[in-house]
Formats: structure tokens, sequence, C-alpha cells
């Protein structure tokens, strides 16, 4: 970690001299001004962390010294000394832009104190901005891996959607990425600086999901020792996920339209009516249309959600993206295990390609998490990955029998690897070629020398 470096502000010398001597055996690094000219210039020569200034000063006083540097550096915490102490001059100090005071005579420890709450301060504030810039680079949406035209799809109507208030209904398999694209959503809206609150009904029993969605006051149940906030409480002005939102019973699915047709709820057990200002994004894995058919969810609910779709395709059905998703989770797991894996052997490669990942991209993520904890050298091999995902690329190479020549051997190995690359890219010969490195006329002509054209 790098010295913090303090600028003492006094046009006493000897004061100068107590506060550099006291703060630097503190470990701070300190330098002085005996001016509000001479501290401006070090400002414009140097980086501080924190600027202690006098008040009284000849010429440029502390509080005009305030007014520049905030103008300079509205984020530089500034601690001022004053022998006077009037309530006058400290207010005077803080409305100007000053994080603290002190007044002379002062202890040793009041300086100390006051230097390292406002250091602190900074280290506090740089954190949240690193945060903020770490969700929303995450959230963004080149963060969400994806080429291929129906990702692209989600992309945009992702990116039409977001400005807008819209209930947005997002669909797809399990693994998919559900909630990923929900937080995208949320983060590239103008709600992005609130609250981002997540519920998975899947996840809650059905006695503590009317709870867990508006709340409860002290006393409305056994058990509920205090009052407490509920998601759309929480989420005021901001975003609801409500993940698994097919698995919510009918009797909560009503209590769910009220509030989204009245922007109004209830806490269990209260009686006090609380206005919210939420918006809504929802996701299920469920066919939604098939269930308000069966009668197991509201189909006024399903309209009220559903003002926008975004249906985020199977792994299987956008197998261009396999190869970047697992390049992208090589990197990370890399960064977060210290590793240096280099890269994903061809034959591996191959193996994630021919695999049809029931689990979507959670799968893939997984599999290369545990690539990575098993590989042994600096490339990933194919006995690194799931035995399942090994075994869906293998080709079955038999000894062959007495009198049989290599070359025929070799033909029907080219056959069968022809045949599952093209089961596995759905008979397109155009994507088999770019997959196998050949070209397409070549394929075609493979594929006529083994009878495979009709």
């Amino acid at each position: 970690m790098s010295q913090e470096k303090i600028l003492i502000v006094d046009d006493e010398e000897r004061m100068c001299r107590l506060l550099r001597r006291v703060l630097e055996k503190e470990g701070y690094l300190c330098h002085t001004a005996t001016s509000g000219g001479d501290a401006l210039v070090r400002l414009e020569r140097d980086d501080y962390d924190l600027v202690i200034t006098d008040i009284q000063m000849p010429g440029m006083d502390g509080l005009e010294l305030i007014r520049e540097v905030r103008d300079y550096n509205p984020a530089l915490p500034i601690v001022v000394i004053t022998a006077y102490g009037t309530v006058e001059s400290a207010v005077q100090a803080l409305r100007a832009g000053a994080y603290d005071y002190i007044t002379k005579p002062f202890e040793n420890d009041d300086i100390r104190h006051a230097a390292a709450r406002a250091l602190e301060r900074v280290r506090l504030l740089a954190e949240n901005r690193y945060l903020h810039e770490e969700l929303e680079g995450r959230y963004r949406y080149s963060g969400i891996i994806g080429t291929s035209p129906l990702m692209r799809a989600v992309f945009e109507m992702a990116s039409s959607v977001a400005a807008s208030n819209a209930n947005v209904l997002i669909t797809g398999e399990s693994g998919t990425g559900k909630e990923l694209v929900a937080r995208s959503v949320h983060f590239n809206s103008p709600r992005h600086e609130r609250p981002f609150i997540v519920l998975n009904c899947a996840a809650l029993p059905e006695n503590l999901l009317e709870s867990e969605l508006f709340g409860h006051e002290k006393g409305a149940f056994t058990g509920a020792l205090n009052a407490k906030k509920g998601r759309f409480e929480l989420a005021d002005e901001g975003t609801l996920f409500i993940d698994e939102v097919g698995e919510m019973s009918l009797a909560a699915q009503v209590k769910l339209l009220r509030v989204i047709q009245e922007q109004e709820f209830e806490r269990v057990g209260g009686s006090r009516v609380i206005a919210c200002n939420v918006r809504i994004v929802a996701a299920t894995n469920k066919d939604l249309d098939t269930e308000v058919r069966a009668g197991r969810f509201r189909e006024d609910l399903y309209y009220r959600l559903n003002v926008v779709n975004i249906h985020l395709p199977s792994l299987r059905e956008r197998r261009e993206d396999i190869e970047p998703l697992a390049k992208h989770f090589l990197d990370k797991f890399n960064r977060e295990m210290g590793k240096k894996i280099e890269s994903i052997a061809p034959r591996a490669l191959s193996c994630l390609l021919a695999y049809e990942w029931p689990g979507n991209v959670r799968e893939l993520q997984n599999a290369l998490e545990r690539a990575v904890v098993l590989a042994k050298g600096n490339i990933i091999t194919p006995r690194d990955l799931p035995g399942g995902v090994q075994s869906e690329s293998q080709i079955c190479l038999e000894v062959p029998e007495h009198g049989s020549n290599l070359t025929d051997i070799l033909e029907d190995l080219e056959r069968q690897l022809i045949i599952q690359t093209l089961r596995r890219e759905d008979g397109s010969q155009t994507r088999t070629a770019d997959a196998l490195g050949i070209k397409r006329t070549t394929l075609r002509y493979k594929m006529e020398k083994y009878g495979m054209l009709d």
C-alpha cells in the first residue's frame, strides 16, 4: 500500500513542524506550506490525500484556500484548524467544503483522529467508486459473452427496453443467464443508482413468500419479533427481479397483481398503505402460455409482467458462443485460482463443442472451473473435463481385424467425424465445414464419397 500524503498549511513554521512530527509518527508522508499560494503551487505539482490548514493566515486565508481546492479537486478532504473556536468560523469552513475542524489549543490525539477519519472517508469513497465501476462494467451488455445472431437479438432487445420503465419477462432454460440479463437491464436504465433487489420464488416456502414480498409488522405471526421491510419496499425507485415467477402460487399471484396495478401495498399484519415505485423484471424457465391455459398462472398477471419478452436461447442453439465463453471462464478461474493455464487443447475444445449442455452456460462454467482445478499442465485437455463432456465427442476406435488396411480405418473414422459434426451443427454444411477446418466444397466431396448426399 502506498504511503498517504498530507499537505499541512500554516503561516507559523513552528506549527507546521509540530503537525508534521505528530503525523509522520503515524506513518504519513507530510509536506508543509506557509501560505495559501504556496499550498496551491504544491497541489498543482503533487497529489495529496489530505490537506490540513489554518484559517487565519495573511493573504489568502483558509476559507479562500478551501474554495480554491474545491474547484481544483472536489474529492480532496480538508481539515481546518482555528485558534478562535467560534461556531461561526467552523460553520463557514464546513460550508466552504471542509470535511472537519479542530480548535487551538489541541491535543496531539485530536490531530491524529481527525486525519484518520478524513483519510478513512477517502478510502471508503474510492472503494465505493471502484465497486460501482465494477458493477457497471460487469453488467454492461459488452460484459455478456455472445456474438451469435440469437444473442445479438437479445442485446438489442435488452438495450431498447432498458431506457423505459416497462416490466420485462425473461424466459429461457435454467442456466442461460436470466439474472445476468436482468441486472444488465437495471444497470443500463435510469434506475441504475437505485437498488436492484432479488426474490427467488422457488427458494421460499409459500407461507414466507408474502412476507418476503411485502414485509411484516412486529407480531404479525409467530416468530415475527420485529417489523421487517419486504422486497417491494427495499426496491423502491429501483428494480425488483422476481426469479422463477412461474413457481408462485395463485394466491400470491393475486397479491402481486394488485401491487403492480395500484403501486401500493400493506405489510403483513399492518394497515398502513405504503406507496412504491418499482420496476419488475421477472424470469421463468416455464412456458407461461401453457401454464395460463392449464389454469396454473393468472392470465392478467402474465400480461402485466410480459410487457416486453426477452427470450434467452439455450447454449446448444448458439454453439458458436461456446468457444469464447470457455475462454472467458478460463481467464476468470485463472485469476481467481492464481493459475496460468494458457489455452484449451483442440481435442478438449471439440468435446466442449460436441456436448449438448443441458445445464447451459452454468454447466459450461462449472466444467471449466473443474478443468482449471484438475489441470496438471498449462493446457486444458479432455481428461480435465467432466466424464459426460468427454464421452460425447469420442469416436469409437476398435482394434482392426486381421487383413484390415489403414486407409479403410482412417476413412471410417473420417466418416464418423463428419456424421457427428453434422449432427451437432443441426445439418448445416457451412458450420460443419468451419468446425472441421475445411472448405464447404471439400466437405461436400467427402459426403458424396461416403454416400451421405441424397
